[in-house]
């Protein structure tokens, strides 16, 4: 099906799959729980609201999608244009009232997120627009992100940016897992946000994976599991907002992104059984509201060739089936090219729901969609008994956020809580148990505190500087520190940077998925510079501030850290590290091949200190 660095198999047995599992600090298993049941108070709000609802609105409350702007009345002009062209009115309010929405998912791109009291704002803007005058019919609605933390993040500093879920793999505490999820969700919830797109638990046994990677807790399926329990119960009984396990049956070992390709996962089934459904059995286990859906095919689970989005087997047969799962099932974004390849978009959305999923993401065009179920329930092929299961289960999701109680937010409480001293504490104190050290073959690190020259080179992001960042904690513990990015940087670039490095005494150079060398993916520009910094003779340190795998790719790198993001948290972890001021603890939660695929380089688990 594709090319692999080594074989899943060959990683899993590296790792000890069938062996004793790795060992989670802190919380114990949960034990197996049925949903609770309803109240007086939440069948009485879900049963009346469903009576009072036309077939327009209960079809509406199935989507969740983007739209355009700041605020709910008074977007720009270029995000009026946007609306325009995309829901045929201006306003986010007049997309919620025209399509009765039954969510709406946050993005930088589309301009929701600037600021606490910005989004707080937004939220409440948009939540009038959905209680309308307050007739009955009339329905909360429902904010979400992908508030994964790590590299998929959407709320904008002062939030609380925690590593994402490898680093929590690499710390190896449930605990620490936990908190991140806590903070995250209270901070979402703050400003209106009640549905996190995470935790993911999918089991990354691909090192080639181009679309999961870090954004997994690592390779063996006890420790995803562990961790996606914990992050469950953060988010829902800490924070009280709902979260959402990802990609169901399971995305981690597959080549292709389905963002753009329909990939294959060719586990049998007592495969599937062993690696990827524990995670998603324990976030069931622990109570989990919401599970998205993957756009992958899984032969074993369903031989028809259709992606599980749009498979009966696999969301009907095996995830409310086989492992007794409750809850709203949520498609992911339905404009990615993995689950538009076989039907046609006014095809897609009443297939899914036919298949049995709930919330219908992100439709390529939302008109188009809705009027498909529309005509869908009209022509038979859809009954309004099977809109109203799902209806009725977004309902109860909705009345155990709070939303039926209390939908609008404080916008001053959002302010204060939003980046609040305790959260960011909880950040550093979570970052620092990350830290992999991976190689320190010539006993560089700890580096003393010295009035040395320093280069700070490589990958770069405007969004949070990691090479100024670095370069800023070296000057402040007393070197002469020089920022030069290098981002995928051209032969020229490599050239005069490997110059300026051999006129500093230590250079340290940032990597991001070096290891990607697919014909013309300039990443692969990463190895040149690499190895041209090396054939200075001066002492080099590699930072892999994404995927651990880069080491593989970087022949002759002795001392290799890695901190599977690039938040400015991570960063400053990684300047203390390097100065002795802390000890790195993180052990690799991934098993790290050699780039030939004959074997193990780095094994699960491996970990350096000093």
């Amino acid at each position: 099906m594709k090319t692999r660095l080594v074989t899943a198999s060959v990683l899993l047995a590296a790792l000890g799959v069938t062996a004793a599992p790795p060992p989670v600090s802190a919380s114990p298993p949960p034990v197996p729980v049925s949903p609770p049941p309803a109240t007086a108070g939440e069948h009485g709000w879900v049963t009346s609201t469903l009576r009072h609802m036309s077939l327009e609105q209960k079809v509406g409350q199935l989507f969740a999608t983007y739209v355009y702007g700041a605020d709910a009345t008074t977007p720009s002009a270029a995000d009026r244009a946007a609306n325009r062209a995309a829901f045929g009115v201006e306003t986010p309010a007049e997309v919620i009232e025209r399509y009765h929405l039954g969510g709406v998912c946050y993005f930088s791109w589309s301009h929701n997120l600037d600021a606490p009291g910005q989004i707080a704002t937004l939220s409440n803007g948009l939540q009038r627009a959905a209680l309308g005058d307050g007739r009955k019919g009339h329905v909360p609605l429902l904010m979400s992100t992908d508030q994964e933390q790590g590299v998929v993040l959407r709320m904008p500093a002062p939030a609380a940016q925690f590593p994402g879920a490898m680093a929590l793999g690499a710390a190896r505490s449930a605990g620490a897992a936990r908190t991140a999820a806590r903070v995250t969700g209270r901070e979402l919830a703050a400003v209106g946000i009640r549905q996190p797109y995470a935790p993911i638990a999918d089991v990354n046994v691909d090192p080639a994976n181009p679309v999961i990677g870090v954004r997994s807790f690592g390779a063996d399926p006890a420790l995803v599991a562990g961790l996606t329990a914990a992050q469950v119960l953060g988010f829902q009984d800490d924070a009280g907002v709902t979260a959402v396990a990802k990609h169901f049956p399971g995305h981690g070992d597959t080549g292709t992104d389905s963002h753009t390709n329909l990939p294959v996962i060719d586990h049998t089934r007592e495969e599937w059984d062993r690696v990827d459904a524990p995670p998603f059995r324990r976030a069931i286990a622990a109570g989990v509201e919401s599970i998205m859906t993957a756009h992958i095919v899984v032969p074993a689970l369903d031989p028809s060739g259709d992606p599980a989005t749009l498979s009966p087997r696999i969301l009907t047969g095996v995830l409310r089936g086989e492992l007794g799962f409750r809850g709203v099932i949520v498609t992911d974004a339905l404009n990615m090219a993995a689950v538009r390849q076989r039907y046609g978009d006014e095809r897609v959305p009443v297939l899914a729901l036919k298949a049995g999923a709930d919330q219908l993401l992100m439709p390529p065009d939302l008109r188009l969609a809705r009027d498909a179920v529309l005509r869908a329930v009209a022509d038979g092929e859809l009954t309004e008994r099977r809109v109203d299961e799902s209806v009725r289960r977004i309902l109860t999701m909705k009345y155990r956020q709070g939303l039926a109680r209390a939908p609008f937010v404080d916008v001053d409480e959002a302010v204060r809580t939003v980046g609040a001293p305790a959260h960011l504490a909880a950040v550093t104190r979570v970052t620092d148990a990350t830290l992999t050290a991976v190689r320190n073959d010539a006993g560089l690190l700890p580096l003393p505190r010295a009035d040395r020259s320093v280069l700070v080179t490589g990958w770069d992001t405007a969004a949070f500087a990691p090479v100024a960042t670095v370069a800023a904690g070296f000057t402040a513990r007393g070197a002469r520190a020089t920022a030069r990015p290098a981002t995928l940087p051209s032969d020229q670039a490599i050239a005069d940077t490997a110059a300026a490095a051999a006129a500093h005494d230590l250079t340290v150079v940032l990597v991001n998925k070096a290891w990607d060398t697919e014909v013309g993916d300039p990443r692969a520009s990463q190895q040149r510079l690499v190895a041209a910094l090396l054939a200075t003779g001066r002492p080099v340190v590699v930072v892999a501030v994404r995927d651990p795998y880069d080491v593989a790719h970087l022949p002759g790198v002795d001392t290799y850290l890695a901190t599977y993001s690039y938040t400015r948290a991570a960063m400053d972890t990684l300047v203390r590290a390097l100065h002795g001021e802390l000890s790195p603890r993180g052990r690799l939660p991934v098993t790290i091949p050699r780039a030939d695929g004959t074997g193990v380089l780095h094994p699960y688990g491996h970990g350096l200190t000093w």
